[in-house]
């Protein structure tokens, strides 16, 4: 890569078209009238690249974009954040994956998605050099790319661990599979997995939180967090069990809010913090998100996160 970074963050980059809330879903040849639209960065990797690099980490982007439009849209993007994109490739053949994303004021987001140059993504488009010189490995997306194979991936998580890296993984579940038998060969190679409540039961078969979370960490992954939107989160690992509140704010677009999550876990392990302290910087930068319409838009600068969190405080107690 062309400069030294932190943080490699790999997976799903999505050009993103997002409303601003509207009264209702339009009906059949109805016209719904919203404040704005915007053409904007999303897709985990992208999202958390930006979140990171918002806090001051330096990052990196490996992923795929097609060669129109939205493809430079989405780079260009990435690189006013001062995001590395060397590892940003062109797809010859696909468009840029591209997501709507539907608001209805007071109900949760709709999206309609297309796959796009991310199912081409593969684990040859995660140089081992690269994964050798970061501190932390972040895929984001998984089981939305077809072509990123586990028998390939694995052999990157185990780079990286003999680099000295972490590695975190989070998910994007498309569609009901067997999930477990793929979990018990990734997870044993996994620091910090990241699911939602949603798609942690879709790859359980549980409802709890908490079991669910159990049950990542008995197949492998170190630490497991699941994500709970306003109620929270839930972390398991070797020496914790942890359930962690919500900080203050107001709901304008969810859009992002589990990604800056994670960014902000990932800065606490950047910076050493107990697994307390990740949850905090994590549920601080995931509430922040949430304010504003875009997947990144509303997320803390460093400076603002500190002043946020010496103004609010967030309840971690054991379970």
């Amino acid at each position: 890569m062309s400069q030294q970074i932190e943080v490699l963050s790999a997976g799903i980059l999505v050009a993103d078209h997002v409303c601003t809330p509207i009264e209702h879903l339009p009906a059949a040849g109805e016209l719904v009238l919203a404040e704005r639209i915007l053409l904007t960065l999303g897709g985990c990797a992208a999202n958390v690249a930006v979140d990171l690099a918002k806090m001051g980490v330096a990052v990196g982007v490996a992923g795929r974009v097609g060669g129109d439009v939205s493809g430079r849209v989405v780079a260009d993007m990435l690189r006013e954040n001062h995001i590395d994109v060397s590892l940003v490739t062109s797809s010859a053949h696909a468009d840029t994956s591209q997501t709507l994303i539907v608001n209805v004021a007071g109900q949760d987001r709709r999206f309609i998605h297309t796959f796009g140059a991310n199912a081409e993504f593969s684990a040859s488009d995660i140089p081992h050099d690269a994964v050798s010189r970061c501190r932390v490995l972040y895929v984001g997306g998984y089981f939305l790319m077809p072509n990123l194979r586990d028998e390939e991936v694995i052999p990157l998580f185990e780079a990286a661990h003999r680099a000295g890296a972490l590695v975190v993984l989070d998910v994007v579940i498309p569609k009901p599979g067997d999930y477990v038998s793929r979990l018990e060969r990734l997870l044993p190679h996994v620091d910090v997995f990241l699911p939602n409540n949603d798609e942690a039961a879709v790859m359980s078969g549980e409802n709890d939180p908490a079991r669910q979370a159990d049950l990542f960490h008995r197949l492998g992954a170190k630490t497991a967090v699941v994500t709970l939107g306003g109620k929270g989160s839930v972390l398991v690992g070797a020496r914790e069990r942890l359930k962690a509140g919500v900080y203050p704010t107001q709901m304008v677009d969810g859009s992002g809010g589990g990604d800056a999550f994670d960014a902000g876990f990932i800065y606490g392990l950047l910076h050493g913090m107990s697994a307390e302290d990740c949850l905090r910087f994590a549920s601080a930068l995931g509430a922040s998100c949430v304010r504003a319409v875009g997947t990144t838009t509303g997320v803390f600068t460093k400076a603002e996160c500190e002043v946020f969190m010496q103004e609010h405080s967030l309840r971690v107690e054991s379970w």
